[in-house]
């Protein structure tokens, strides 16, 4: 069963710390599903309005500031349908220009132009930095459960994996 309305998305940048979780997440979310699902990465929130239009079920997978313990993963419902997401938590990573626009805002976007899907999941993963550099210790622990987040949402849509993990 293919489902190309549903894609999962890991929002970061590779290069900023914890940032790069998004990526590392979508990277083995690809490798199980072996195309069964659209998977991409974004560096830049503003490309999901237009990306998840049209989709039925979209799981994105981002680093979160809300202040837990850094690896903290933690999943939050979050499409046409259900609350704003909470700002400190997903905003921008503090730079300038359209990095100052982050999940949160891509979310609200979307809704104000009816084009959220009905269910947007978010996979939060709590980060320790967001600083150029690795990944904290904290949140390449914790790369595994998200995934296994993910999956379970996938499983949820009826889609299994292709690959044994």
């Amino acid at each position: 069963m293919s489902a190309p309305d549903v894609i999962v998305v890991g929002v970061g940048s590779p290069d900023r710390g914890d940032d790069a979780v998004g990526a590392a997440v979508a990277s083995r979310v690809d490798d199980r599903y072996g195309g069964r699902v659209r998977v991409v990465t974004r560096e830049d929130p503003t490309a999901l309005v237009q990306l998840w239009e049209g989709a039925r079920v979209v799981i994105v997978v981002d680093a979160v500031a809300s202040g837990r313990t850094p690896g903290t993963v933690r999943v939050i419902e979050a499409g046409a349908d259900a609350p704003p997401l909470p700002l400190r938590a997903f905003a921008a990573t503090g730079r300038g220009g359209t990095h100052t626009f982050g999940l949160a805002g891509a979310v609200a976007l979307a809704r104000a132009l009816g084009t959220l899907p009905a269910r947007v999941v978010v996979v939060g993963v709590e980060a320790a930095t967001f600083a150029y550099g690795p990944m904290s210790p904290q949140v390449s622990a914790s790369i595994g459960a998200a995934a296994a987040a993910v999956e379970a949402e996938l499983a949820r849509e009826g889609i299994e994996a292709t690959t044994c993990a």
